[in-house]
């Protein structure tokens, strides 16, 4: 066997093309799982829901802040939604997105969405200890850089200390305006 086989069976040498997908298998692996563990939380969420314990003390508690902060939208107050946040926090739109880190860059975020959000619909809601998962639709007024109507996805929400600590959604469906 040519040293350059022998050194790319045993792990010794990569090529730059295979540098390249190894890269790329990473990415997508990290893809499918953030994918699978968002769909296998909203599987164990809704077909596991007669097995499931009850929750815990913290977890109820963590599931009404989580039900507060989404019902606070209607309200159209900026500083009341970022009082349930941690300093710092993160938000992350949606799946196709970065996290937007950091307690005023989350706000200058949610400011702009309150603008257009008439209220979010939470379908279902669990908890794992200090997670909380929702399913829910979000309406808007379309307008500007929001031309939605409805969003409808699963939120998954860390908090720590009875505040929101990351926010991510991922999205199932949208209705554009």
């Amino acid at each position: 066997m040519p040293d350059i086989a022998r050194q790319r069976a045993s792990g010794g040498f990569l090529g730059r093309a295979d540098q390249m997908a190894t890269h790329t298998t990473d990415a997508t692996r990290r893809r499918f799982l953030t994918l699978g563990a968002a769909g296998l939380a909203v599987s164990l969420g809704t077909t596991g829901a007669a097995a499931a314990a009850e929750p815990t003390a913290a977890e109820k508690a963590n599931m009404k802040v989580v039900s507060d902060f989404c019902a606070a939208f209607a309200g159209d107050d900026v500083d009341t939604i970022m009082g349930f946040f941690a300093d710092p926090c993160s938000y992350r739109v949606t799946e196709a997105r970065d996290p937007i880190k950091g307690f005023a860059a989350v706000k200058a975020q949610i400011g702009g969405l309150v603008k257009n959000a008439e209220h979010f619909e939470v379908l279902d809601t669990f908890a794992r200890g200090p997670m909380v998962f929702n399913e829910r639709i979000d309406y808007f007024t379309p307008a500007g850089s929001i031309p939605l109507k409805s969003w409808h996805g699963v939120g998954v929400f860390l908090l720590k200390d009875g505040k929101i600590v990351e926010w991510q959604d991922f999205t199932i469906s949208t209705e554009r305006g």
